[in-house]
């Protein structure tokens, strides 16, 4: 089972900040982190989940009607933590640019693209990725695939990046803006999931709801299938049992996207 940060480390540290990132990165044999991006006034791409401010900042409003310095003065509840602000996505590979770059490589040198099968020795980087969400099946951006993929190009991080939306469009748009570009569509049900598939718009992994398999793992075999999470990572918490991977593994998942990663992963 190979595991992911949902929107970084974001049971324990406010969600999609560089804070979350930066402890999420820490982490040994986590494949990689997941993100959301929406466009501001000014065209410029943040990392965000919600379309409005209100759940995450002191402020009000959609994220589309804030230029980034106004983004910028909103406050992130961190608690002891340093404050935390809506990050540029310019701002998160300059984070994570250098460990990215080298799970590209490590790949590249072990001929293979898995995280845990980099070749790496024992205490070495392991590679990461990034899970990309355009964040557009409710509002549209104009030209945010565009962005991305030229800001991801120009970094030479065509490996390390995964884009997923709700919107299959998006991703037949980043499909034909690059076509080597790893797609996965996502939705509530699998099922769901395999019909965007199918209706050909260049996804070949599945990103359903964890706790809505509806297909028959025979079905899935094959295919990349990245289920998220939402609210707690194991929500039997209260017992103190943790998830059973291998149950989920029997379902046709091949990788997890926690909220509380590092419960798994050191």
């Amino acid at each position: 089972m190979k595991l992911w940060a949902h929107r970084g480390c974001s049971q324990r540290y406010p969600e999609n900040t560089l804070l979350a990132f930066e402890k999420a990165a820490q982490l040994q044999e986590l494949v990689g982190i997941e993100l959301d991006i929406q466009l501001t006034k000014d065209g410029q791409i943040v990392v965000i989940h919600d379309e409005k401010v209100d759940r995450t900042t002191d402020g009000s409003g959609w994220v589309r009607d804030f230029t980034l310095a106004e983004l910028k003065r909103l406050k992130i509840e961190s608690g002891s933590y340093p404050r935390q602000e809506i990050p540029a996505m310019e701002e998160v590979f300059l984070l994570l640019e250098e460990r990215l770059k080298a799970g590209v490589e490590a790949g590249t040198k072990a001929g293979t693209d898995t995280g845990s099968e980099a070749g790496l020795k024992p205490g070495k980087m392991a590679r990461l990725r990034l899970n990309i969400e355009l964040k557009n099946s409710i509002l549209p951006y104009d030209g945010m695939e565009e962005k991305i993929i030229d800001m991801v190009h120009d970094r030479g991080l065509e490996g390390a990046v995964v884009y997923s939306s709700f919107c299959a469009r998006s991703l037949e748009k980043i499909h034909y803006l690059d076509s080597e570009a790893e797609l996965g569509i996502l939705d509530t049900r699998i099922s769901d999931c395999m019909y965007k598939l199918k209706g050909g718009c260049g996804a070949t992994a599945l990103h359903p709801f964890w706790r809505a398999m509806d297909l028959p793992a025979e079905q899935l075999r094959g295919y990349t299938v990245r289920a998220w999470m939402s609210g707690h990572l194991y929500p039997e918490k209260s017992t103190g049992t943790r998830l059973k991977l291998e149950w989920l593994e029997e379902l046709g998942i091949t990788d997890l996207i926690l909220n509380e990663p590092e419960v798994y992963v050191g």
